[in-house]
């Protein structure tokens, strides 16, 4: 069994559902999906996720009573609730009944998928905080990398693109898959922006000599490996 985290989506709206599930799935999470509240709350009996990201707008039992019912049963995972509505008020009756994050559609996916890693660095234990790949070192509480004990100063986004090659290590990501998990959907096909920023990744990581570690593969993307 995978011990990436697993991700309920609860959505009745096939296409965003598909959509959200897509995203996760390329950024290396488990994914369930449930089309209403019923069906959600047997998933997490059946499963208990590691973070459900819930739409308030549910036909039968929504978004906000699912919420209450999981609090009041002692559901220890975090929630994200998506809703259309972005008033003061629906956002106070979101979170005071049990959600732990607000997203207000539409979203960019960029922004769903940094809030889902946020929530889970919350609840992951220490022992998980911290991957690594070869001499590359990730804190990712701290938001700290080091390679040979070496600090290395990046950016969210460089930290991000990193974190996706260390979670996948001697995988071949186009740059499709990686324009997905950290751009999310953003960017036309043709832009060059994986390039340019994995570019300024080998330029921090090699600092001072140090070996490259994410290699080209002309034609197809990139992979994290010794050379």
């Amino acid at each position: 069994m995978s011990d990436q985290p697993l991700v309920l989506v609860v959505d009745d709206d096939q296409r965003i559902a598909s959509a959200i599930r897509r995203a996760l799935i390329y950024e290396g999470y488990q994914v369930e999906v449930a089309r209403d509240g019923p069906v959600a709350l047997t998933h997490v009996r059946e499963r208990p996720p590691d973070l459900m990201i819930l739409d308030v707008m549910l036909p039968g039992l929504d978004g906000m009573e699912v919420a209450r019912r999981l609090q009041a049963g002692g559901g220890e995972f975090p929630i994200l609730m998506l809703t259309a509505k972005d008033g003061t008020s629906d956002r106070v009756r979101g979170l005071d009944s049990g959600a732990d994050d607000y997203l207000v559609k539409p979203f960019a996916y960029e922004e769903l998928l940094a809030r889902v890693r946020a929530l889970l660095r919350r609840r992951a234990p220490r022992r998980q905080r911290t991957i690594r790949y070869a001499d590359v070192f990730m804190d990712l509480g701290a938001h700290e990398v080091k390679r040979d004990g070496r600090v290395i100063a990046l950016t969210a986004k460089e930290f991000d693109l990193l974190e996706l090659f260390v979670r996948n290590p001697r995988q071949v990501l186009t740059r499709e898959r990686i324009m997905d998990a950290v751009w999310g959907f953003d960017f036309g096909a043709t832009s060059n922006v994986v390039d340019v920023y994995v570019g300024y990744l080998r330029q921090k990581l090699e600092d001072g000599g140090a070996a490259r570690v994410i290699q080209t593969l002309r034609g197809v993307g990139y992979v994290l490996r010794e050379e």
